[in-house]
């Protein structure tokens, strides 16, 4: 089963060009939507990323990237 995941490209903490590509090489067979998770007070606070239904939030971008690994399907 394909991977889920979601990135807010209004999140103060991470940049999409950078971050989409760390994610397709973590999870090449995930479905990444890109676009506002209405999850506004912790993206002002923190890098996060929604994953296969899960909210995971970091302190930055890579930090962030390094948690979600136990979350992707293989």
């Amino acid at each position: 089963m394909a991977n889920d995941i979601r990135v807010c490209d209004k999140c103060n903490h991470v940049r999409i060009k950078t971050i989409v590509p760390k994610l397709q090489k973590l999870a090449p067979d995930a479905e990444i939507r890109v676009g506002c998770k209405s999850y506004c007070g912790p993206c002002a606070r923190y890098a996060f990323i929604f994953i296969n239904g899960r909210y995971v939030k970091a302190a930055s971008e890579d930090e962030a990237i390094e948690k979600i690994k136990p979350y992707v399907k293989k």
